[in-house]
């Protein structure tokens, strides 16, 4: 049996479902949404090749390494995103929550900080997991602001990590929230949901 099992996560304003092919022509119409596939330092497919990322990601499913899910905005009920559990070690109950992205329009609205709330409680509660990761570029600073105020720790930086599609060396930036850290981590989420946003 898969460890972790596909699963429907509901957020307040999202729903995280089970990324399926039928979830294609909403996330072409979302990844031109900010023509996110020309962002240097992050690998976001381009139109006419979700088809083949998707694929990808459930075949890495098949694989038991990935669990990838669509992002269904609640408001309009359009796929408007992807995320995965990836990395997955099952023997030792980690993951990494990552190869995540969302439209530009969705992007610093509260859909990001509810669907990893959910990713979140969803480990460390429902498969006893005893540290969730989270990686991004070292350019990415808008992605390190947002995994940093999630309250995860930076681990390290690997550096000349990886060689990224356009022929430069990826300095990869670790972060993590242990099950110790958890509950207070849930705290804070709850309450920056809790806040009126601006």
């Amino acid at each position: 049996m898969p460890w972790p099992e596909p699963v429907t996560l509901r957020a307040a304003g999202a729903t995280l479902e089970p990324l399926a092919p039928r979830h294609h022509d909403d996330l072409v119409e979302a990844v031109k949404d900010g023509e996110l596939w020309n962002l240097w330092y992050t690998a976001i497919p381009e139109p006419g090749k979700m088809s083949a990322e998707i694929d990808r990601r459930l075949s890495l499913q098949k694989a038991g390494s990935m669990l990838p899910f669509a992002v269904i905005d609640a408001a309009g009920g359009k796929a408007v995103g992807m995320t995965t559990y990836m990395n997955i070690d099952a023997a030792n109950r980690r993951v990494e929550i990552g190869s995540t992205w969302y439209r530009k329009s969705t992007q610093r609205t509260a859909i990001n900080t509810q669907c990893k709330l959910v990713l979140l409680t969803h480990a460390f509660e429902a498969l006893g997991c005893i540290a969730v990761e989270f990686r991004t570029h070292f350019f990415n600073q808008q992605s390190r602001r947002g995994i940093e105020r999630l309250g995860a720790k930076l681990d390290g930086i690997l550096r000349s990590h990886q060689v990224a599609p356009n022929g430069t060396l990826r300095d990869t930036c670790v972060y993590s929230i242990v099950a110790a850290e958890w509950p207070t981590v849930k705290a804070h989420l709850t309450f920056q949901l809790s806040k009126p946003r601006d």
